[in-house]
Order: C-alpha cells, then sequence, then structure tokens
C-alpha cells in the first residue's frame, strides 16, 4: 500500500519479521547450550570418577572362598589374611595380632617343624631297620665319648650356626644356613611347596608328642604300638590305652 505525500517503499509482512526472529532466539538458545555442554566437559575432566562401591555379598562370597581351619567359616582373625603359607585363619589366643612377632612365630613354628619331620623320619626309621636301641634308650647308652667333651663342642658349634640362622633371617626374612638364605640345594623352593612343607611339619610336631607319651607310657616304638593296634584293634586302641595308664605308670 502506498500512502499519498510518501515515497513509495517495500513493507515487511509482520509474520516474516516474527519467523526471523525466532530462528535468531533459537540460534542464540543452541549456542548457549553448547558452550554449557563444552564447558561441562572440561569440568568432568579434573573431576575424579566416582568410587565404585563394593558389596558385603561380594566380600562375604570371597572370604567363603578362602579354606579355613573350621569348614563353612567366614570368619578369620584381622592379622591373618591368607599371605602366609599355609594360613588358614588358626589363631584363638591372638598370639599374632603383632605383625613383628607374627613372623618371629612364622619362623619358630617353621624351624620346629622341620625338627619334628627329622625326628619322626629318624625314630621311625631306626625302628624298622633295627638299628641300635630303642630311640628313648640311646640317651643312655654309653658312645665312649666324655659328656663334657661332647657338650663343650656342641654348644659353641650350635650357637655359632643358631647365630648366623637367626641375622640372616632378620636380614633376609628367609630361613637358611650359614650364608646362604634362602638355603634350597634342590630348587624346590616355591609357594606350593611352602605350604606343603608346614602340613607336614605340623602333622610330625604332632605325631612326635604322641611318640614321646607312648614311650613314656608304654616304653614302646611307634612301628610297634602299630603292630599292637593291627593284630588286636579293639583291644588296643587309644579309649583301651588310656584306660590303663595307671597300671603301665605302676610298673615301671
Amino acid at each position: 500500500e502506498v500512502l499519498p505525500g510518501f515515497p513509495h517503499t517495500h513493507r515487511t509482512p509482520p509474520s516474516t519479521k516474527m519467523a526471523a526472529l525466532t530462528t535468531t532466539s533459537l540460534t542464540a538458545v543452541s549456542a548457549v547450550r553448547g558452550a554449557r555442554s563444552a564447558f561441562a566437559g572440561s569440568r568432568a575432566a579434573f573431576v575424579a570418577a566416582p568410587a565404585m562401591k563394593v558389596s558385603s555379598r561380594a566380600s562375604l562370597t570371597v572370604k567363603a572362598q578362602r579354606e579355613l581351619w573350621i569348614k563353612d567359616s567366614t570368619v578369620a582373625p584381622a592379622h591373618l589374611d591368607g599371605t602366609l603359607p599355609g594360613d588358614f585363619g588358626f589363631d584363638p589366643l591372638g598370639l599374632g595380632a603383632d605383625p613383628q612377632r607374627l613372623k618371629y612365630y612364622q619362623e619358630a613354628e617353621l624351624m620346629n617343624a622341620r625338627w619334628a619331620m627329622m625326628a619322626v623320619a629318624g625314630i621311625t626309621a631306626t625302628e624298622v631297620l633295627g638299628i641300635g636301641p630303642a630311640w628313648y634308650d640311646v640317651g643312655a647308652a654309653d658312645f665312649d665319648f666324655p659328656p663334657l667333651a661332647l657338650l663343650a663342642i656342641q654348644f659353641p658349634v650350635m650357637g655359632i650356626l643358631e647365630l648366623k640362622r637367626i641375622r640372616g633371617w632378620l636380614d633376609t626374612g628367609k630361613s637358611g644356613v650359614v650364608d646362604q638364605f634362602p638355603w634350597d640345594p634342590m630348587g624346590m623352593n616355591s609357594d606350593g611347596m611352602a605350604v606343603k612343607e608346614i602340613k607336614n611339619g605340623r602333622l610330625a610336631m604332632i605325631a612326635f608328642v604322641g611318640i614321646v607319651v607312648q614311650a613314656i607310657v608304654y616304653r614302646e616304638g611307634p612301628v610297634a604300638a602299630l603292630k599292637d593296634h593291627v593284630t588286636d584293634p579293639f583291644g588296643c586302641n587309644m579309649a583301651s590305652n588310656i584306660m590303663s595308664i595307671p597300671e603301665h605308670l605302676a610298673s615301671l
């Protein structure tokens, strides 16, 4: 439409102006949102990832898979985490709660286990082969060697060997002999062999206690006692032997 007295001009329809304004507004909003997303992404790079929560059910599953001295038990002392060879969670008195004492007790158990294994093997072998007197009578035998001379040799030799052993263990944390820690001439040192060694050692310590009590009460070796039980299992067993302890002690 051309008004009188005004030059001819082209007028934009209102609908076109609204469409242009809407387009401009949407573009601005999109730009703002894009800037906010980019800023959020840059912040996320500096924010630590949230820690994963371990459910108590998963923890109980791991404990249940560990072999303990009481079957189906999920409770073990906190200081026995399964890293030691032969660790089955057995420490009812809490003797190993101190980490330093735990290392000492581990080494002491291992040394006693090795002595017990050698003792049980020696006692059984000499009885089977019929070598010398009974093991509990060997101390009373006369070997034509003066006791004072024997002590004069044994004390210094054993003292030096034990001193070197304990110093080597304190320095390396391994058992050894003289200057070799660990002492492994046959190359059998492994985690699996360590577990087998302590298991057999514990059995040997229990066996040695039984052999000693048996010798004190009945004056018999382990092989002879086994033969008696095989010959008369109902008349010679743990229950019957316990009942006859006073009679055997009175006859000594």
